[in-house]
């Protein structure tokens, strides 16, 4: 639905006091079903759910001065018209919004997209989603030590030795392979980071074959079992994935010192692969044989990376790479000329590089049409889009994208599980 104001409602947050890292996750919102069944139960659900009850999911702007928070040259695509709300996606569920919830396996943080800002690409550290948290058995005071080498020779690599060849890396995108609807798309995000190239890894491992495998496993281990995910952080890459990626391993994030829950001391970031791959806590790296089986991890995420079944063995798995996506993010309510308007913003991303090509529809009886405006940003992750929007009458609304180019491969897309609902009560 559409709120008169736009600062007449906010998202409902659950009651705490004091320290957000012991904030517990409410009832309604534990998984009691592994990782790998939560994102095929989404899936499976995704078309009742389109249809479903309104969500309590409400507008994301805060009051500034008066005005609108977000601020950009693109942010006025009426002259002369000024915003008097926004509509909430409905049929998703009730959900806190960048908030700390749980602990261990079943931490989580949802970051909520409905606010990001044109003219800032990458998301504050404390609004990063998070999938799990670190463990209350991650001890990182001391100094923390990575196991480097082979069952022949090994290596131990310190954090002053990382931190010693560290540089920025740039702006890159996170998602989680369990990104649903579930939490408003709200495991996804773009950060500054900095961190030592993966190809500094030839040296300490003496790499000189780039068919090479790579084993890069994290602490994981933790103090209380989990309603909702299995212990088991690794996965195992070709060499030459990694140098492609330009992977690195993490010590900063938006200029500052990664935070525990986001992988301190050193984590794994793989540009344009699923987060599932950026290992956290990162302990150990090695090499491993070409008969090397596929780890718990990469079992668990083979449905959700688009594998074909569960293979047995790493090198049978391919790339864990998202295809390109492009979904709604809020739906804006304008007064132009006494008359009501509304704006579709959203975000792009996925695939070897952005799309700008996309087109959207409202509804399946209505043709897809060009988005009017893919805009540019400082970060080559993910690029913002907006559209003008006319509905016919009031309505409850299905907002699906694709990419023009039907030779581009969007499976996500083509299963409508970025589509959004929006409830027009006002034309």
């Amino acid at each position: 639905m559409c709120s008169g104001n736009v600062f007449s409602r906010f998202l409902p947050r659950p009651a705490y006091s004091g320290d957000t890292r012991h904030l517990t996750m409410p009832r309604e919102f534990k998984v009691d079903s592994s990782r790998r069944e939560w994102l095929s139960a989404s899936i499976l659900a995704s078309g009742a759910i389109l249809l479903g009850a309104e969500s309590l999911f409400s507008p994301a702007f805060t009051p500034n001065s008066g005005e609108l928070q977000s601020k950009s040259p693109k942010q006025s695509e009426f002259p002369g018209g000024r915003q008097i709300g926004a509509c909430e996606f409905v049929g998703e569920p009730r959900v806190p919004m960048d908030v700390v919830l749980g602990d261990e396996l079943d931490g989580r943080l949802y970051t909520d997209l409905s606010s990001l800002k044109f003219d800032e690409p990458a998301i504050p550290t404390e609004r990063f989603f998070i999938r799990t948290r670190a463990s209350r058995l991650l001890d990182a005071s001391t100094s923390w030590l990575v196991r480097v080498g082979s069952a022949r020779r090994e290596t131990i690599v310190t954090m002053q030795d990382i931190v010693r060849e560290a540089a920025p890396q740039g702006i890159h995108l996170v998602e989680c392979a369990g990104n649903t609807r579930d939490s408003h798309f709200g495991m996804i995000g773009v950060a500054d980071w900095a961190g030592v190239t993966i190809s500094k890894l030839s040296e300490w491992l003496q790499i000189t074959d780039r068919a090479t495998r790579i084993l890069i496993s994290g602490f994981d281990t933790y103090s209380a079992p989990s309603v909702s995910s299995i212990p088991g952080a690794s996965w195992i890459f070709s060499w030459d994935d990694l140098l492609s990626a330009n992977a690195f391993l993490a010590t900063r994030m938006n200029g500052q010192p990664l935070t525990p829950d986001h992988g301190a001391p050193v984590r794994l970031i793989v540009p344009g692969w699923y987060g599932c791959t950026s290992i956290k806590w990162v302990n150990a790296i090695s090499i491993v044989g070409d008969e090397a089986a596929a780890t718990s991890q990469m079992q668990e995420y083979a449905f959700r990376t688009h594998q074909q079944g569960v293979p047995k063995l790493s090198r049978e798995f391919e790339p864990a790479k998202p295809d390109p996506v492009a979904m709604p993010t809020r739906v804006e309510k304008w007064i132009v000329n006494n008359q009501i308007k509304y704006r579709v913003v959203g975000i792009v991303w996925g695939g070897s590089q952005l799309v700008s090509d996309i087109q959207i529809r409202f509804n399946p009886e209505e043709d897809f049409v060009a988005v009017e405006n893919v805009q540019n940003s400082r970060s080559d992750s993910w690029a913002f889009w907006t559209q003008t929007w006319a509905p016919r009458k009031p309505d409850t609304y299905v907002i699906r994208l694709r990419v023009a180019d039907p030779s581009v491969r969007t499976r996500r897309l083509d299963m409508g599980f970025y589509a959004r609902t929006v409830r027009i009560t006002e034309v």
